[in-house]
């Protein structure tokens, strides 16, 4: 009986995907001039139909497995890595400054692409995983420290490493005076809220045109330098370049090594900051919050005080986050801060596991590299996307690499 359950389960759930997958990955449209045809490519339907049938047929068996995987895990030792943890940490944070030297500029490029989202992750992780704080708005924070470091850098000629600080400040800012009134707000409410402010910030950035450039965005914006050095060929302001002050031939990808150690950089500060703090009472009032509420408030703490520190904290490594981005980029524009990239953030904390710094870097890391690597299945990048979410949710809930709590036992005779 409970076989036949399955197969007809499964069977439904086929028919659905058919149903979806033929106007979705079957049906193409050929636009050719004075020509629109429809073209069919039935073999990728029906791989979809397979896979999720098979899928659907075994979720039980999966679920049972991802069970047994869990209780195991539990009893694993761990004594090894945990007796050389620092020895493991020095010798992965030697391997990331030593490698751009020997990758190729593409990779290199790419993987600074992924620090800044380990950056954001990092940061909106305080908000979601450590206070539990539904935010849907994140990327308004990022675009608010990008055109702060653009605007600073073309009106006032204040350089990247000033400004780093002021945009996470600025980011702080906003996210202080969004969160005072609105943080009263739980669970969906505050999520739409913080979708719609997100939404906001976009459609002004779109619209001051004599302040932000509108839809043009800012180009032109400076590049970071290392002590007063462009790596550039020829100095803007006169002076010695980064190759000619060391003697050194010119290669462009000296730039590109600097921005990747850059972001090595500020990913590292961004950890030690968010180590100490969840040691610290604040982090333990964010648990305490996000495990209960009623509870927090029982203790004598002010979970108002605790969802904006939280809240502030937070959004101020997106500020970070926008100031590296828009240095790199050189350009900005709204439409690098749209919805979907607070729907990536958010995924990348779900993904790697609500309050895992290690399974944030690594998602965030897979998030941005993969694509990269199958980019012949770019049109079906959101699909498959939202496939590996669903399986997510059906083996692994607690993310790949979920947070371990500190657990103090007390012996009693």
């Amino acid at each position: 009986m409970i076989v036949r359950q399955q197969i007809i389960a499964a069977l439904m759930a086929a028919l659905v995907t058919l149903v979806l997958a033929i106007p979705i990955v079957g049906v193409h449209i050929i636009s050719e001039p004075g020509v629109i045809a429809l073209s069919w490519d039935g073999w990728k339907v029906m791989v979809a139909v397979v896979v999720v049938f098979i899928v659907q047929l075994l979720k039980s068996y999966f679920i049972k497995s991802a069970v047994i995987f869990n209780y195991k895990a539990k009893f694993a030792p761990g004594l090894l890595i945990e007796k050389n943890r620092k020895l493991i940490i020095s010798l992965v944070i030697l391997f990331a400054i030593v490698w751009p030297f020997y990758a190729s500029r593409g990779d290199v490029d790419i993987v600074t692409l992924a620090f800044i989202y380990v950056m954001m992750g990092l940061g909106l992780n305080i908000v979601v995983g450590f206070a539990g704080l539904l935010d849907l708005g994140y990327v308004a924070f990022y675009a608010v420290g990008a055109y702060s470091y653009a605007l600073l850098s073309q009106y006032f000629g204040i350089s990247f490493w000033i400004c780093l600080p002021i945009s996470g400040a600025i980011a702080a800012l906003f996210g202080y005076l969004l969160g005072f009134p609105v943080l009263r707000l739980r669970g969906d409410y505050l999520a739409i809220v913080t979708l719609g402010f997100g939404e906001i910030i976009r459609l002004l950035l779109n619209n001051m045109d004599s302040l932000t450039g509108g839809p043009d965005g800012i180009g032109n914006i400076a590049k970071p330098t290392l002590f007063g050095l462009q790596f550039e060929r020829q100095s803007s302001d006169g002076g010695l370049t980064f190759h000619q002050f060391f003697g050194l031939p010119y290669s462009s990808g000296d730039k590109t090594i600097f921005l990747y150690l850059l972001a090595l950089l500020l990913v590292l500060l961004s950890l030690l900051v968010i180590n100490r703090l969840i040691r610290m009472p604040v982090g333990r009032a964010w648990e305490a919050l996000r495990e209960d509420e009623i509870a927090c408030r029982s203790l004598g703490l002010n979970p108002m005080h605790i969802k904006l520190s939280a809240f502030t904290l937070g959004v101020s490594f997106a500020g970070f986050a926008g100031c590296f981005f828009a240095a790199r980029q050189g350009f900005i524009n709204p439409e690098s801060f749209t919805f979907i990239e607070s729907a990536i953030v958010l995924a990348i904390v779900v993904l790697g596991g609500m309050g895992s710094q290690l399974g944030i870097i690594l998602a965030a890391l897979a998030m941005t590299i993969l694509p990269e690597i199958a980019r012949e299945f770019d049109q079906y990048r959101m699909l498959l996307f939202g496939m590996v979410m669903v399986l997510m949710m059906i083996w692994r809930p607690q993310g790949l690499l979920p947070s371990q709590r500190h657990i103090i036992k007390i012996e009693t005779s």
